[in-house]
C-alpha cells in the first residue's frame, strides 16, 4: 500500500492505495490504519483499495471544520469525489462503519455495495458499548480481541504497556486521534443513524465478531433489521478486531457483495 495525498475542500487528506480490481473504499476505525495492515493487504488481493485517513490520524492534518456527523459524512464523500471514484464498494470498520452507513443513507443512489464491520452508531442502554475513551492500553485487548493475550501481543508488538515512555507516546497519539473521533463517538456513539437506515438501498453485508466486547453483537441485529435486505455474517471466536483475527472470513463476506 502506498501513502498518498489528495486535496479536499477543507484539508489535504492522506490515503493508502494499492491492489487491483474493483474499486473499494475502506474507512478505518478509531484506532486508525497503517500501510502494513494485513486486512488492507488481503482486500488489495482482489480490489483496488483506497483507505483515507480521517484528518488528525497518522501524519495527516487536523481539520476544525469537521465537527459533527454531517461534516464527517460530507467530508468523506468529498474524498471519494476527489479520488475520482464512482460507486466504489464501501467498507467501514467500527467508527468507519458508522461513517459508511451515514454515507449510504445520505446518498443512497451512489452506493450499491456496502459492508459494515462491527459498526458503531446504534445505542441501547441495556447493551452499552465500551467507553473506549476511559480505557488504558492494558485494558484494550480484552475489549478488542477474542484472544486477549494474542491481541495484546499484536497491539504492543512486544513493548511493555506499563513503561512510562510507551504510555507517553500512546497517550499523546491517542489524544490527537481520539480528539477527532470523539466528535462522533463521545460520550456515546449514536448520532441518529437508526432514523436514517431505511434510506440505504445498497446490497449490504453486516459482519460481526461473536466475542465483540467493544460494541456488543446485539447491535448487529439492529443494523440487519434497519437496512432492507441486509445479510448478517456472525463470525465465531472473533472480537471487535475481527478484521485481524478472522481476516479471510471477513474478506469472504465482503466478496458476497459481488
Amino acid at each position: 500500500m502506498e501513502l498518498k495525498t489528495v486535496q479536499t475542500q477543507h484539508v489535504p487528506v492522506r490515503y493508502l492505495e494499492g491492489g487491483s480490481g474493483p474499486d473499494l473504499v475502506f474507512l478505518h476505525g478509531a484506532g486508525g490504519v497503517t500501510a502494513e495492515d494485513p486486512f488492507l493487504g488481503a482486500l488489495a488481493a482482489k480490489h483496488h483499495v483506497y483507505a483515507p485517513l480521517i484528518p488528525g490520524y497518522g501524519d495527516s492534518e487536523e481539520c476544525g471544520e469537521i465537527r459533527d456527523m454531517l461534516d464527517f459524512t460530507q467530508h468523506t464523500w468529498d474524498v471519494v469525489e476527489a479520488l475520482g471514484l464512482k460507486d466504489p464498494i464501501l467498507v467501514g470498520h467500527s467508527m468507519g462503519g458508522m461513517i459508511a452507513a451515514e454515507m449510504a443513507a445520505a446518498q443512497p443512489n451512489d452506493v450499491t455495495r456496502l459492508a459494515l464491520i462491527c459498526p458503531a452508531g446504534l445505542w441501547n442502554d441495556d447493551h452499552p458499548a465500551a467507553d473506549m475513551f476511559s480505557l488504558m492500553p492494558y485494558e484494550m485487548p480484552q475489549y478488542l480481541f477474542h484472544d486477549a493475550a494474542a491481541g495484546a501481543a499484536i497491539l504492543t508488538a512486544g513493548r511493555n504497556v506499563e513503561d512510562p515512555n510507551f504510555l507517553q507516546t500512546y497517550l499523546v497519539t491517542n489524544a490527537r486521534q481520539l480528539g477527532m473521533a470523539g466528535r462522533i463517538l463521545f460520550p456515546i456513539p449514536e448520532r441518529g443513524i437508526s432514523q436514517r437506515m431505511y434510506r440505504i438501498k445498497a446490497k449490504t453485508v453486516v459482519v460481526w465478531g461473536d466475542s465483540d466486547r467493544m460494541i456488543p453483537p446485539f447491535y448487529a441485529h439492529g443494523f440487519k433489521k434497519g437496512i432492507k435486505g441486509a445479510e448478517l455474517v456472525s463470525i465465531p471466536e472473533a472480537g471487535h478486531m475481527v478484521i485481524v483475527e478472522k481476516t479471510a472470513q471477513v474478506v469472504e463476506a465482503i466478496g458476497r457483495l459481488g
